[in-house]
């Protein structure tokens, strides 16, 4: 991936967490917003003028909202390629898209109908379908399908990280975890916050060009202290199990806030 295109002043701290990957830690959260975004914007530029196009997975949550909102509202995007993007949902709970609970009916009403993208590039989990993850799983074959066999990847994937240390809906001790071939399955079990879920795997994931985990705010700050410690694996901290192969040209980076990364 070229160098991100510069937004603003680099406003990080000079020493972050020793986190797997690389770390930015903005003064506050807008800086982490900005950022991500120039990361963002870098990456969809690059891809576009590779391949013709740009696959962006997003995650659902509090913490990313505002900076979604941001893409559509902000004049720093106005270049951004949505016309070229398709559009991922990471993982989704198995509710109806008008549940208060869907990730993909909140992103909705961000993105469709005011970034430009095509419906066809737009592909949300059907996550109430008894097949969700095997449809998702084709659909996402299909479409990375269409580019040379060593690029058939996501671009860019946005990640969250739960005070539990589960990202997605990958969380501690469920089978999940161990699949090595699917790209998209289920998550359920004692660990799970209800409903059951549908998630992108780590064979997905990690295969990722660029992998951004953003966590903000004191809340995430233990736990960031105890993924640096590196004493338990991805079956206690799932968050651990993001590793993209380095071999394939992938990247890791955490984008943290002054309050996330002091302990």
């Amino acid at each position: 991936m070229s160098d991100p295109i510069p937004l603003m002043p680099d406003t990080s701290d000079s020493v972050g967490p020793a986190l797997p990957g690389r770390v930015f830690v903005g003064t506050d959260k807008f800086a982490t917003y900005e950022k991500l975004g120039a990361d963002l914007i870098a990456c969809a530029h690059d891809c576009v003028a590779k391949f013709g196009d740009f696959h962006f997975a997003l995650s659902g949550g509090s913490t990313p909202f505002p900076f979604y909102q941001s893409l559509m509202t902000d004049p720093h995007y106005r270049s951004f390629p949505w016309t070229r993007t398709h559009l991922w949902i990471v993982d989704e709970r198995r509710v109806p898209f008008d549940n208060a609970l869907s990730n993909w009916g909140h992103i909705a009403q961000i993105f469709v109908g005011h970034s430009g993208i095509p419906d066809s590039q737009v592909h949300p989990m059907m996550a109430t379908a008894s097949d969700a993850a095997e449809q998702y799983e084709v659909l996402l074959h299909t479409c990375l399908g269409r580019r040379a066999p060593s690029e058939q990847r996501l671009d860019f994937v946005l990640l969250g990280m739960g005070d539990n240390g589960h990202t997605a809906s990958l969380f501690p001790g469920t089978a999940v975890l161990d699949e090595q071939t699917k790209w998209v399955s289920y998550c359920d079990g004692p660990t799970v916050t209800p409903p059951p879920r549908v998630t992108m795997t780590y064979p997905l994931l990690n295969a990722a060009r660029h992998v951004g985990v953003l966590a903000l705010g004191v809340g995430k700050a233990e736990m960031i202290a105890r993924v640096a410690i590196g004493k338990d694996d991805f079956h206690v901290l799932p968050i651990l199990g993001v590793k993209p192969a380095e071999g394939k040209r992938g990247e890791l980076v955490w984008y943290l806030d002054r309050a996330a990364s002091t302990a």
